[in-house]
């Protein structure tokens, strides 16, 4: 460390003396990479919660405050002023089970190997595979069939483990065979939803939050405003096959599309796969030379 410093200071005194460099020891390059390993937790914690739509929310707000303060909009930044204290306060008490959740995961933790442990080159999300999609579509479609109720809950940005913890883990491979298994009438696992996560199905009998949306229909049940629920609060997208008329719909965004057949599902839930078109056609093109090299040194032998 001090080898380093000696030889940045010597490249100032050589090259850069008309520059006015502040003086940096080894202390500061440690509060450097402490507050830097703060903030990129923080960053993380935030993108894993309902919390990372509202710190967008705030960054729009702060450009408009910056734009107020460079034109001089003195009414307005003395709204922003009054009203700051009040926001963050609302801010805690609005995102009081997060925070909490975060202290206690913190302090079961051991915060050396909780650093050992990170990795930076893990995905933002676990994308399903083009089989898990055609496994949900059969058995979706399948349980419609013969009327057999079931709540599915898929994943995607925003971390369910907040309602994970309220079921039974299962963490097996989603398959067509496991989703009728635990769908099956008087099965210990067929109240309540599912979670999947990526191509794995984590947890079953989940309790997700009902949606006090005043504008759904009086005739659907408990699982149909479930599923709103839970897609009014995260990114998620779930799958609702009625037990009383087979029906199958998509509760996304808070809205619930209802009466879709086999292809509109598939659709659905083909968004999920985060693959554009130009990835899709390398892959494919990636597949295609690996099959020419494979042909050509079966020829040679």
């Amino acid at each position: 460390m001090e080898h380093i410093l000696s030889m940045i200071t010597i490249f100032k005194d050589k090259y850069l003396t008309w520059v006015d460099l502040p003086v940096v020891n080894a202390i500061d390059v440690v509060e450097i990479v402490i507050i830097a390993f703060l903030f990129y937790t923080i960053l993380l914690w935030i993108k894993s919660t309902r919390a990372w739509a509202l710190f967008k929310g705030l960054m729009v707000i702060l450009v408009f405050v910056l734009i107020a303060a460079l034109f001089q909009m003195n009414t307005i930044l003395w709204l922003v002023e009054k009203t700051i204290n009040v926001g963050v306060i609302a801010l805690i008490i609005i995102f009081q089970p997060e925070l909490r959740r975060a202290l206690e995961q913190l302090g079961r933790k051991n915060f050396l190997l909780g650093i050992a442990s990170i990795d930076f080159g893990k995905e933002e999300a676990q994308a399903i595979s083009e089989k898990t999609v055609n496994e949900l579509v059969r058995a979706c479609v399948e349980m419609g069939k013969v009327k057999t109720g079931a709540l599915i809950v898929i994943e995607d940005a925003i971390e369910l483990s907040e309602y994970e913890r309220t079921g039974i883990a299962v963490d097996a491979i989603l398959t067509n065979q496991l989703l009728i298994n635990i769908f099956e009438k008087n099965t210990p696992l067929h109240d309540g939803a599912i979670i999947v996560r990526g191509n794995r199905v984590v947890s079953a009998t989940c309790y997700l939050p009902l949606s006090d949306n005043m504008q759904l229909s009086k005739e659907l049940g408990t699982r149909h405003r479930a599923a709103v629920g839970i897609s009014e609060v995260t990114d998620s997208l779930t799958i609702i096959v009625s037990e009383e008329t087979g029906g199958i719909s998509i509760a996304r965004e808070g809205r619930l599309t209802r009466g879709l057949d086999q292809e509109g599902l598939r659709k659905q839930l083909m968004t999920l796969q985060k693959l554009e078109p130009d990835t899709r056609r390398i892959g494919l093109l990636k597949r295609r030379l690996k099959n020419v090299k494979t042909d050509r040194k079966a020829d040679h032998k």
